[in-house]
């Protein structure tokens, strides 16, 4: 399957399976250890210390943004600064309104809700989350037809954290009901370069001059493709029989594993070589781009063009997909410059 092979992508910003236990091993516990996101972590701090100095709960939190940046990581993080306990649950495992009423009803005074993908949620079990989010009551329906009647039942105060990777998808009178809304940035070199270095410390591997600059480079700014791409070098090195980790054997290993300086891997340079070798580096449609990978639309245009774009490689246009100079440079091919420079 298609989607199989985009989830088993060493550089893939989604989490595998193999992520799991990984993460959950190197997910730093305060905002003091968090490294990135400055501006976050300065409002947090101040909306957790608010909340405890009052001895509430605090407000419904959204947080938004790309895979792999850290938004399960925040969620657990205001439970531990809180000292609340956190049940943790998705928007697609909660098939029906009963279930998410079991959830809820079971929740302790401060307790702490996450519910990640919420965006998957469906409208009849956000009508049942509205009265628990505004007024801690759960109201439901008990028989059919002209006998219904609407029992409320009283909630304890608790916490709502929400993650998505789709903010648009999330309904509006969801939105307007978080008190509290932070979108997630890529990291900066800077900062990927401490997160390899933390991660490295906590699966016990030195790191010599320059080898965490080596993987932070290839690391898409994503901490978790940092930490994929970290435990693959870790192996390398041990097969090899070498001692600690040098800016060369990472080289050495990223390149074996197809993961360019810049972060491309196969699948996206396969991408920008069609687009210039057969369609003359375009402008060319996205139906045609699938049909010469073989490959399903909503993948290309989801999974790989977006960071193609970000790094300035491609471009969409009213006419269509269009490699840029940069894409032809990063590759080694000469560019026709007045073709591109037409288009983009």
């Amino acid at each position: 399957m298609k989607d199989e092979n985009v989830k088993a992508r060493l550089v893939a910003r989604d989490e595998q399976t193999e992520d799991k236990q990984l993460d959950t091993k190197l997910r730093p516990k305060t905002l003091a250890e968090y490294i990135g996101q400055t501006q976050i972590k300065a409002n947090l701090h101040i909306f957790l210390e608010a909340a405890k100095q009052r001895h509430e709960p605090i407000e419904h939190v959204l947080l938004y943004g790309p895979p792999g940046l850290g938004k399960t990581t925040l969620a657990h993080i205001i439970a531990q600064e809180m000292g609340a306990a956190i049940k943790v649950t998705s928007g697609p495992a909660i098939e029906r309104a009963g279930d998410l009423a079991a959830i809820l009803t079971n929740l302790e005074p401060g307790e702490i809700l996450f519910i990640d993908e919420i965006h998957r949620l469906n409208k009849v079990i956000e009508e049942v989350l509205y009265p628990a989010m505004e007024e801690a009551a759960l109201d439901l329906v008990i028989g059919k037809g002209p006998s219904a009647r609407t029992l409320r039942l009283d909630l304890p105060r608790f916490t709502l954290i929400g993650a998505t990777t789709r903010y648009h998808l999330i309904s509006s009178p969801l939105r307007n009901r978080f008190g509290a809304t932070f979108r997630l940035n890529f990291y900066n070199n800077q900062e990927m370069e401490q997160i390899v270095e933390r991660s490295a410390k906590l699966i016990m591997v030195k790191l010599a001059p320059g080898a965490a600059s080596e993987i932070a480079n290839r690391s898409r700014a994503t901490p978790r493709i940092a930490n994929r791409l970290l435990k693959r070098v870790r192996d390398y090195v041990q097969v090899k029989g070498m001692g600690a980790v040098t800016a060369e054997l990472a080289k050495a290993a990223l390149d074996q594993l197809a993961v360019d300086p810049l972060g491309l891997d196969d699948l996206d340079r396969q991408i920008l070589r069609v687009i210039i070798e057969k369609f003359k580096g375009g402008p060319v449609g996205l139906n045609s781009i699938a049909a010469a990978l073989q490959e399903e639309v909503g993948t290309i245009e989801e999974i790989y063009e977006p960071f193609l774009m970000q790094l300035g490689f491609l471009a969409r246009t009213p006419r269509g997909r269009v490699a840029t100079a940069a894409a032809y440079e990063h590759l080694g091919l000469e560019a026709s410059l007045s073709k591109q420079e037409k288009f983009v």
